[in-house]
């Protein structure tokens, strides 16, 4: 599995967030979410860089290129 596919659903978790809310944030539909999520697409770059202004974390975070969040 990507690690980005666990990150973004373990970020999600963490900020008491529903696929449909993040949906919104990105413009796309919580089913697209939902299979960005599964790993049956896979997230557009301009996705990445939204969540990680919202969440507050590098890119090489969520791809899993480094362990930490800062």
């Amino acid at each position: 599995m990507l690690a980005y596919i666990k990150r973004i659903r373990d970020l999600r978790e963490d900020h008491d967030k529903t696929q449909q809310e993040i949906a919104d944030i990105l413009g796309t539909s919580q089913t697209m979410y939902a299979r960005y999520e599964r790993g049956a697409n896979e997230m557009p770059i301009r996705h990445l860089l939204t969540l990680c202004h919202y969440y507050g974390v590098s890119s090489d975070y969520i791809l899993g290129l480094k362990d930490t969040l800062k």
